[in-house]
């Protein structure tokens, strides 16, 4: 599981949704999904394009998680022929 790190960065560096908007080109609906959910899927496009926006690379903006968040307990696991 990863954990995007985005909210807490742009918070230590001063930058608000609206200004990692303008400096990313990222959708501010897309911004305010990921600032609701730091758990949210999104392109490596757009982990790029945001890196960018705040000054940073790309690595700083996630967080390998071992323990599996508590929205995602109520999913079946994976079965071994299953992709992951």
């Amino acid at each position: 599981m990863v954990r995007l790190k985005v909210k807490e960065i742009a918070k230590r560096r001063g930058v608000s949704q609206r200004k990692l908007f303008l400096r990313s080109g990222v959708d501010l609906r897309t911004l305010q999904r990921i600032w609701r959910d730091e758990y949210a899927n999104i392109t490596l496009d757009t982990l790029g394009r945001i890196a960018y926006g705040l000054g940073v690379d790309a690595s700083e903006l996630i967080e390998g998680m071992a323990e599996v968040p508590e929205h995602m307990r109520e999913l079946p696991p994976l079965s071994p022929k299953e992709p992951s």
